[in-house]
């Protein structure tokens, strides 16, 4: 099982620090895959949710890091760069789909959707997944995906 640490999140959100390369890297250091938001604006890249807040360099998608990065495109800059980088970045665009496909063929799964065996369920601590549903995905993106390190070593208790 995939864990995402939203935002770089594992034990709740932060709004100080969500998306700031620095504790991306630490929940990447945890173990941890992160899901970030990012923005390209005048060929530059920056990292943030509802504002574009941290530049970020070239250097950043050539660290070893990026590998375990989810970057979840917020304006079509962003997607249609990301789409010309290397094939082996991790991206998407959404807003409140349902479902949306990503890069490496996964399945963003809205909370409360139907979830599949390439899904990644997205905030189930919002939905009333059970156990069982939640094994059953690829992978889980949360603010609290620390609390899933359970299902992921095959134990019962969330």
């Amino acid at each position: 099982m995939i864990l995402i640490a939203h935002r770089g999140n594992i034990s709740g959100p932060n709004s100080k620090k969500e998306n700031h390369p620095d504790y991306i890297l630490k929940a990447i250091q945890k173990g941890f895959e992160v899901e970030v938001d990012i923005w390209r604006i005048e060929n530059k890249w920056i990292l943030g949710h509802d504002e574009p807040q941290y530049e970020i360099k070239k250097s950043f998608f050539e660290s070893k890091s990026v590998n375990f990065i989810w970057f979840h495109a917020k304006n079509i800059f962003a997607l249609n760069t990301l789409t010309s980088k290397n094939a082996e970045l991790k991206f998407f665009w959404h807003q409140e789909d349902e479902y949306t496909l990503t890069s490496n063929k996964y399945i963003w799964t809205y909370p409360g959707k139907t979830l599949t065996r390439k899904s990644i369920c997205v905030m189930p601590e919002i939905s009333n997944y059970s156990l069982e549903q939640l094994s059953k995905s690829s992978g889980i993106c949360s603010d609290h995906v620390l609390r899933y390190k359970s299902i992921k070593n095959e134990n019962t208790t969330i």
